[in-house]
């Protein structure tokens, strides 16, 4: 199976809204929600993806040709390469009927697994969606990370115990979702978290715990005073804010303030091997990666998520090869053009 035919197949299928661009770049679908555009104008996503495409590679082939190492050590575990497939709740709220939650996180969760990488899962209003995905967390004996919204603490409480009952190796939380519409005025209270809310859930778990949402040095730096062991430098993929920065103008700076104090992942816009490239040397651990993998579930199931994943593997295998870096180490500032 080939991506472009993917692509085609997940047009028969994927819903109205979303159009399996050949380049998810957010045009198409910017103000559309349900669905995976903005509650505004959509700016934002299309400013992630521009500005990743405004980075340039430095080739340098004056070098000795080993093998390029790909792998990424992270929480105890070893994956295949530093990307994930990004969390998404409410899947036929927002794509098609291909697919209800239960059977989008059996496909995904699985695929990623078997290709050896993780996949966030996602959350929703409906109960049904963390049930779903930590049970399809817990059939790959823990591979994959829940992801949870900020809701009141005794619901987080709640979710965090059906992500232990998964095993899984981590569990993040999206506080970004924060500005979603569903999540006003609902009672408890859900939202933003002050740091020592963050703190308190931190302590609910024993895994490694990731706060997804971080756009700002003061940000990363609340994170790490509420105990987080990574965080997603993310705007909710553009969703939930116009006129935000988009992470890669961001990442860099966030690197400079905590790089080596927790783990950092960066998503939003990156949609090529190259672009993970650029993201990885400009500070980021790892990124993940979001709407494409939905297309690539709609258009091919498991084997289309296989296909896109060595897709994204071997262009960052080939870019790094190409720019003089047999590991993900070796990936240095200097070998991107601002």
């Amino acid at each position: 199976m080939t991506y472009d035919e993917i692509l085609k197949e997940a047009r028969t299928c994927i819903g109205n809204y979303c159009k399996a661009c050949p380049v998810c770049n957010g045009r198409a679908c910017r103000n559309q929600i349900p669905g995976p555009g903005a509650k505004g104008v959509g700016d934002t996503a299309i400013r992630n993806y521009d500005k990743w495409q405004e980075i340039r590679v430095n080739m340098d082939t004056i070098c000795a040709n080993k093998p390029v190492d790909t792998s990424l050590e992270i929480f105890g575990h070893t994956m295949k390469y530093p990307f994930f497939a990004g969390p998404v709740g409410a899947v036929n709220l927002h794509y098609g009927e291909k697919y209800n939650d239960q059977s989008y996180n059996d496909v995904l969760v699985s695929a990623c697994a078997k290709a050896g990488i993780a996949a966030f899962t996602g959350d929703g209003v409906d109960a049904d969606v963390m049930k779903f995905a930590t049970e399809a967390i817990a059939k790959e004996g823990g591979m994959g990370i829940p992801t949870i919204k900020p809701w009141n603490l005794e619901t987080i409480q709640e979710k965090m115990n059906q992500a232990q009952s998964a095993n899984a190796f981590a569990v993040a939380m999206d506080i970004d979702a924060a500005g979603l519409p569903f999540l006003k005025n609902m009672t408890p209270p859900a939202g933003r978290k002050s740091v020592e809310e963050l703190h308190k859930i931190v302590r609910m778990t024993n895994v490694p715990f990731i706060v997804k949402g971080v756009m700002t040095v003061r940000g990363a730096l609340k994170a790490e005073a509420a105990g987080a062991d990574a965080i997603v430098v993310s705007n909710h993929g553009g969703r939930v804010l116009d006129q935000c920065p988009a992470t890669a103008e961001v990442l860099s700076e966030i690197a400079d303030a905590v790089k080596g104090k927790m783990k950092i992942f960066v998503d939003g816009g990156i949609r090529s091997g190259t672009d993970v490239f650029k993201a990885l040397a400009l500070g980021a651990d790892g990124v993940l990666i979001c709407r494409p993998f939905v297309t690539a579930v709609f258009g091919g199931g498991e084997e289309g998520v296989k296909t896109y994943i060595e897709k994204i593997g071997a262009e960052l295998a080939d870019t790094m090869s190409m720019c003089g870096s047999d590991s993900l180490k070796e990936i240095t500032r200097d070998m991107v053009r601002c």
